[in-house]
């Protein structure tokens, strides 16, 4: 006698927020890609959509204008778009991923001692071997801040608190203070540093050509794709560490390919960038509210939103000081603060 698998459907509910979910997700990539166009068209000189095509993709012209939108377009607005988006991207997903990790809803990829640790390497390349090209410094900035988080996750690891997130966020703490005095004395002894840190501390992304960029890209689709592989997880981690054991989940190689990953992507948009605060963390937070505790959907709304969120600010930073700029760093500080102030008042932390 054969017997017959009926398969259930799955609740409607679950269903509809699967949905809700899908939908949003492609609107973020619209947005994204509308924001896209307006950081190509906005700038000291306004460009038309088709002079904006004509600047991507239109041929060498003979006319002196069409000329000069070509190279406006292809070595400022674009490079500035593309690191942009990859950038907010990273760290969108970095803030996610370490508030996850680390079980604390006011992390930030800064936490792990990223940015100090960048920092402190770029003063040092410039102090010491007269680098001041940023494709240049930018590898002593990546190799900073992924010794940095190295250190950090390995100081973490030891001891009776070893596993503990609180142990983590204290080595980071720990760490970001003992390299933030390094850099300060070693740019305070050197004109050259310190004039090049004042630069590289504002968190920028103009003035990088895509020599520097194809290389932090490929740097951020590594740590995307490693973060992928721990979305699972994470999940289960957040269950607790007892239940995610008991379901088969190895805590430490767990962690240890989230940290990876955060350093990866926190790494090289720093490196690129220079520190740029609250970004992971405010998007962190507007995706946690819009998906709900699940990280295969948090993730990418994150990421989605930090690069959507970075290219917005680097825009406005472009437009509130005409005809100088504001860098974007700026005003995603001047936005974070009062966004992070507002959490604390209202009481809105939820546990990652």
């Amino acid at each position: 006698m054969s017997t017959t698998t009926v398969e259930r459907p799955a609740p409607s509910g679950l269903t509809a927020a699967r949905r809700r979910r899908s939908v949003g997700l492609g609107a973020l990539v619209v947005i994204l890609v509308v924001a896209a166009g307006l950081s190509l068209a906005v700038g000291a000189r306004a460009l038309s959509p088709a002079e904006v095509w004509h600047g991507l993709f239109g041929s060498p012209d003979a006319d002196q204008r069409l000329t000069e939108i070509r190279l406006i377009m292809r070595t400022v607005r674009l490079p500035r778009t593309v690191l942009a988006v990859v950038a907010g991207l990273a760290l969108g997903v970095g803030g996610a991923l370490i508030q996850g990790y680390t079980r604390n809803p006011i992390a930030d990829t800064g936490l792990l001692g990223v940015n100090a640790g960048a920092s402190f390497a770029v003063v040092t390349a410039i102090a010491v071997f007269g680098f001041a090209d940023p494709l240049q410094y930018v590898w002593f900035a990546f190799a900073g801040a992924a010794v940095a988080g190295v250190i950090v996750f390995g100081l973490a690891s030891i001891g009776r608190g070893a596993g503990n997130p609180l142990t983590l966020v204290l080595a980071g703490q720990g760490i970001t203070v003992f390299l933030t005095a390094m850099t300060t004395g070693v740019a305070l002894s050197d004109q050259t540093s310190l004039n090049a840190l004042r630069f590289w501390n504002s968190g920028s992304v103009a003035g990088v050509g895509f020599d520097v960029i194809w290389p932090v890209a490929a740097c951020v689709a590594a740590g995307l794709v490693l973060t992928a592989t721990t979305l699972p997880a994470l999940n289960l981690l957040n269950l607790g560490e007892d239940v995610a054991r008991g379901l088969g989940v190895n805590i430490a190689v767990s962690r240890t390919r989230g940290i990876v990953a955060i350093t990866l992507l926190a790494g090289a948009a720093t490196a690129a960038c220079g520190p740029i605060a609250f970004l992971g963390l405010m998007v962190a937070h507007v995706a946690r509210y819009l998906t709900g505790p699940d990280y295969r959907w948090l993730v990418p709304y994150a990421g989605l939103l930090g690069a959507v969120v970075l290219l917005v600010c680097d825009i406005v930073g472009r437009l509130v000081v005409r005809p100088g700029e504001l860098d974007a760093g700026v005003v995603v500080a001047l936005l974070g603060a009062p966004f992070f102030a507002v959490l604390v008042w209202r009481g809105k932390f939820k546990s990652a």
